[in-house]
C-alpha cells in the first residue's frame, strides 16, 4: 500500500525545470510519476493514502553534506554566542549564567568570532577570571578549530603552565609566558574537552534528538555527520545514533564519516563502509589536514597577510597523511578530508593520486576553500568530491581579505569554476559552524551576500543558479555518497525522500528564498514533520 502525492508543483531536479504532476510511492520508493488521474486509475487498489499538496513546492529530500550532528544539538542545548557582536555582551551574558549556576558547575558557550565585532580583541583566560574561577568555563570559537577557557577549567582538566604543546596542535601564553586560555586545533583542545563532565548515553541522545527535530523542521532528511570520536569514543555515540533513530523512531538518513581515530572502533565492531542499519550507514574515513582561517591555522602555502610569522598548521606530516589514506583504502574506503587551506588541499592530492580508491569509489576534499588554479586542474581528473559550505562566503568576507594573501584568494570559494571545471559538488552547512537551514547555504550560493546586506556580495562571477544550489543539497549530496542512482531526484525507483515548501523556490526572486519555510519533511515515504498537519487524506477505495 502506498501514497499518492498530487496538486503541487513537484520539481524532479533530474533536469532544470523539470516538473511531474504527481507521484506514487509504495514501500519507500517512487513507484511512478505522471498524471494524477492517470496514477490514481493504475494504482487505485493500492492506494492508501493521498496527499494533496495544495499548490505547494516538493522537492526530493535535502540532504545537508557536511555537518556535526551532535554539536549541532549541543548548541541547540547550549549558550549560543553566535549572535553577539562584542566581547562585553559575551562577558555580560557569562556573568549572568555564572549568578544562577552552583559554584564548580561548568559553563559551556558556543559559537564566538571575534571577526564580527566591532573590535576584534579575544576574550582571554584574565578575563574569564575576573567573571569567575570557581566554575570552569568553555567559550568554544564558530570555527570550532579553538576554544578558551578560564583557570578554573585548567585547574578541572589539570593543565599546568609547563603545559608542552602536543604535535598539531596550538597552546597560546601571554607575553610573560603564563598560559592565556587559548588552545587550538582537536589535539590541543581535547586537553579540556576531555575533562568535561556529563557526556554520557543519555546526553548524547539528548542533543541528537534536538538536533534531528530541528532538521526536520528545516526540510532536512538527511545528513552527512561526523561525531564518532568526540563523545567518549565511538561506541557510545554509535550506540546513541541507533537508539535515537532507529528505536524511538527518529527517522533519518544518517550517513556518519569516520574519524581516523575512530576506524579500529568501527572495524572491531563489525562496520564496514556503507553497512549499518536500515537508516545509519558508515561512510568515508575522516581526516583532518589543516584548521580554519579565522584561527590563523588552515594550511596556506604562503604566509597570512596579517600574521607574516605563520602560514597555519599541518595536522598530520605528508608521510603521516600517506599512512593515514593507506589505511582507509585496506578498509575499502574513500577519504572525507578537512582541507581549507591550499597547502593542505595540495597534500590531500598527493595522497589520492599515490594511493587512489577503489574502482567506482569518490574521495571528497571538504571546504575546498582556499585553491590554487592548478590544483583544481589536478582535481578535476581524480575521482573526488568537492563537499563545500556556501554559507562560508557571507560568513568570512570581508575579514577573510584582510589574512589571506590576495593572488591566493583570486581562484578561491570558486563554487561556479569548479562546477564549469566537471567537478561534482555537494553542499552542506557544517553546523554547528554555520545554521543548519539550507535555505541560507543556497541562498549564499546564489546570492554570495549576506542576508539584508545592502552590499553588492562577493565574487558574483562564481555566483550559482537557484537550480544549481538546490542540485548541491539534493545530487551533490547523493553523490558524495555513492548514491546518486536512487537519491537526489524525483523518479521512478529512487527513495521516497522529500522537502515541501510553502512556496515556489525557483520562480521567486533569489533574495527571498531565506523567507521560504519547509512544511513538510518526508523519509522513507514517511512524514516525519508536517507544520499544518492539513495536507493528509486516507483512500476509502484502497483495497
Amino acid at each position: 500500500m502506498g501514497t499518492l502525492w498530487f496538486n503541487g508543483s513537484i520539481y524532479t531536479m533530474i533536469k532544470e525545470g523539470d516538473r511531474v504532476e504527481a507521484l506514487f510511492s509504495e514501500n519507500g520508493v517512487i513507484a511512478d510519476t505522471g498524471n494524477s488521474i492517470y496514477l490514481r486509475q493504475k494504482y487505485a487498489g493500492n492506494i492508501s493514502r493521498e496527499i494533496d499538496l495544495k499548490g505547494q513546492t516538493m522537492l526530493p529530500g535535502l540532504v545537508d553534506s557536511h555537518l556535526h550532528l551532535v554539536g549541532h544539538g549541543e548548541r541547540l542545548l547550549r549558550l549560543d554566542l553566535s549572535l553577539m557582536k562584542g566581547r562585553e555582551a559575551i562577558l555580560n551574558v557569562l556573568k549572568a549564567k555564572c549568578a544562577v549556576t552552583p559554584p564548580g558547575k561548568w559553563i559551556v558557550a558556543e559559537g564566538w568570532n571575534e571577526n564580527e565585532w566591532s573590535v576584534p580583541e579575544l576574550i582571554l583566560r584574565d578575563e574569564l577570571d575576573a567573571i569567575s574561577t570557581e566554575h570552569p568555563i568553555v567559550l568554544k570559537r564558530i570555527c570550532r578549530h579553538a576554544l578558551v577557557v578560564n583557570s578554573g577549567a585548567l585547574l578541572a582538566a589539570d593543565i599546568k603552565e609547563e603545559a608542552e604543546e602536543p604535535a598539531g596542535g596550538v597552546i597560546c601564553r601571554y607575553p610573560d609566558g603564563r598560559l592565556n586560555g587559548l588552545f587550538k586545533e582537536s589535539q590541543a583542545q581535547n586537553m579540556i574537552l576531555d575533562s568535561l563532565p556529563g557526556i554520557d548515553q543519555d546526553y548524547i541522545e539528548a542533543a541528537l534528538s534536538e538536533a534531528i527535530a530541528d532538521a526536520h523542521k528545516l526540510g532536512l532528511t538527511g545528513g552527512h555527520t561526523e561525531d564518532l570520536h568526540y563523545y567518549n569514543g565511538f561506541e557510545p555515540t554509535y550506540e546513541a545514533f541507533k537508539s535515537v533513530i532507529e528505536d524511538k523512531g527518529m527517522a533519518f538518513r544518517a550517513n556518519l564519516l569516520v574519524h581516523h581515530e575512530a576506524l579500529e572502533d568501527m572495524r572491531a565492531a563489525g562496520g564496514r563502509y556503507q553497512e549499518g542499519t536500515r537508516y545509519i550507514k558508515f561512510d568515508s574515513m575522516k581526516l583532518f589536514t589543516d584548521g580554519s582561517l579565522g584561527g590563523h591555522t588552515a594550511l596556506l602555502s604562503e604566509p597570512y597577510a596579517d600574521q607574516s610569522g605563520t602560514n597555519g598548521v599541518a595536522i598530520f606530516t605528508e608521510a603521516e597523511l600517506h599512512q593515514w589514506v593507506q589505511k582507509a583504502r585496506q578498509a575499502g574506503m574513500p577519504i572525507a578530508a578537512h582541507a581549507i587551506g591550499d597547502l593542505a588541499f595540495e597534500y590531500v592530492l598527493d595522497a589520492i593520486e599515490a594511493f587512489p580508491p577503489k574502482l567506482g569509489l569518490r574521495d571528497r576534499l571538504i571546504h575546498a576553500q582556499i585553491v590554487r588554479p592548478e590544483l583544481l586542474e589536478r582535481a578535476a581528473v581524480l575521482p573526488v568530491i568537492f563537499d563545500i559550505q556556501p554559507g562560508f562566503v557571507p560568513s568570512d568576507f570581508p575579514w577573510v581579505e584582510e589574512k589571506v594573501p590576495a593572488k591566493l584568494l583570486a581562484s578561491s570559494y570558486a563554487w561556479k569554476t569548479y562546477l564549469r571545471m566537471g567537478i561534482i559538488c555537494a553542499g552542506g552547512s557544517d553546523a554547528p559552524i554555520e545554521p543548519l537551514n539550507p535555505l541560507l547555504g543556497i541562498h549564499a550560493a546564489v546570492t554570495r551576500a549576506k542576508i539584508d546586506s545592502d552590499e553588492a556580495g562577493y565574487g558574483l562571477a562564481e555566483r550559482l543558479t537557484v537550480y544549481e544550489a538546490f542540485s548541491l543539497y539534493t545530487k551533490g549530496s547523493a553523490a558524495a555518497i555513492g548514491q546518486e542512482k536512487r537519491r537526489g531526484m524525483i523518479s521512478k525507483g529512487y527513495d521516497a525522500d522529500f522537502t515541501v515548501f510553502d512556496q515556489d523556490v525557483f520562480t521567486g526572486k533569489p533574495e527571498a528564498l531565506p523567507g521560504a519555510e519547509a512544511v513538510m519533511t518526508v523519509i522513507d515515504d514517511r512524514i516525519m514533520f508536517d507544520k499544518n498537519n492539513s495536507c493528509k487524506r486516507s483512500n476509502p477505495n484502497a483495497k
